[in-house]
């Protein structure tokens, strides 16, 4: 049914979504955007759907967005670069305000964008070896669509160090500053995702989603004017020189010209 995304539903109402582009380390394509909207509304809406277990098949989780995408973003004109980060913003938005619970089973690496799908999770259970960060400004970009989220999860403070700096950090740092709930060995991944899996199947379902609202209700709000302002700076950003050669020089496996 879906060709970057696997889904299952079991007997209970657990529904597992797994980003299923392996050999891209599951980065963010044109098409993965568009499909990860439209299931988010599609379990939204079902109410035989209990709990959402975020997973990911392969060594990453989410390598961030997919470079010839964002490439593709630099090179179109304003229009389309403007669709592009709206899609991805709105993407984020369907993920964060989806009216039932979101568990990561973060068993791999997470960069930029992948930070991101992180952060709209309401908890993430993530193994002890990989490495997380918020890599856009080594491609002369920022963390824009994703900040709202990323911000709410980590706080200002970690924001500043890891939006600037775009430094990698382990699973004990993003357990710190509060990206991951809880470490375990990679073997224990599933059981620790079956027990916070457990508590929610005893809750009546409405009332957790209105339970989620109300913490979004009473948190700094993540409205349309917020989005779209998200979205401004995403755009301006691929506007820009830098972007147009932080991505050329990834791509080609050489250094930016501002590196020292």
């Amino acid at each position: 049914m879906y060709d970057t995304l696997l889904l299952e539903l079991d007997a209970r109402g657990v529904a597992r979504l797994t980003l299923n582009r392996p050999e891209k380390h599951n980065t963010l394509s044109a098409r993965m955007i568009e499909e990860l909207t439209a299931v988010a509304a599609r379990l939204g809406a079902d109410p035989a759907v209990r709990v959402v277990v975020l997973a990911a098949s392969g060594e990453s989780f989410c390598a961030g967005g997919d470079l010839t995408w964002m490439k593709a973003q630099i090179a179109g004109d304003a229009a389309t670069r403007r669709q592009g980060a709206t899609a991805l913003a709105m993407m984020l938005n369907a993920l964060n305000t989806m009216p039932k619970p979101l568990i990561g089973r973060v068993q791999g690496a997470a960069y930029g964008g992948g930070v991101g799908m992180m952060s709209v999770c309401d908890l993430c259970i993530g193994t002890e070896g990989p490495k997380f960060g918020l890599t856009e400004t080594k491609l002369g970009l920022i963390p824009a669509t994703i900040s709202p989220y990323v911000v709410a999860r980590i706080g200002a403070t970690a924001a500043r160090r890891h939006f600037m700096a775009s430094r990698l950090f382990d699973a004990t740092e993003a357990h710190r500053i509060g990206l991951l709930s809880q470490i375990v060995p990679a073997a224990d991944l599933d059981a620790a995702v079956e027990a916070e899996v457990l508590p929610f199947l005893g809750c009546a379902p409405g009332a957790v989603g209105d339970a989620k609202a109300l913490v979004a209700r009473l948190a700094p709000p993540i409205d349309r004017a917020l989005i779209d302002d998200t979205i401004d700076r995403l755009v301006a950003r691929w506007d820009s020189a830098e972007a147009a050669e932080g991505i050329a020089a990834f791509l080609e496996k050489r250094r930016p010209d501002w590196t020292r």
